[in-house]
């Protein structure tokens, strides 16, 4: 996953929901210098919480992504910020020329 170009992540998520595993895993993608260039917000709900798992993403262009954890997969997550973070590069390495 092409994490480079996203500046802010924030997840709020039951982790004794099923669907509370696609933010667990992608907060586990991060690498291990993501707090340095990227702030993190994440927020554990309570086990009898009734409130949804959220995913929300800000990359350097000031795109905001809002990803639905309840019916995407973590393979999904990272299609979609992979897609976005790919154009992020095609036009950097553009503009550099």
């Amino acid at each position: 996953m092409i994490t480079k170009h996203i500046t802010e992540v924030s997840t709020k998520f039951n982790p004794f929901k099923k669907p509370a595993k696609t933010c667990r895993v992608f907060l586990a993608y991060l690498p291990a210098n993501a707090r340095q260039n990227m702030k993190i917000d994440t927020k554990v709900l309570p086990r009898d919480s009734q409130e949804n798992s959220e995913l929300r993403l800000k990359f350097k262009d000031g795109k905001e992504m809002q990803l639905d954890t309840e019916k995407l997969s973590i393979r999904d997550v990272e299609e979609e910020v992979d897609r976005h973070s790919r154009v992020l590069s095609r036009q950097a390495e553009l503009s550099a020329n």
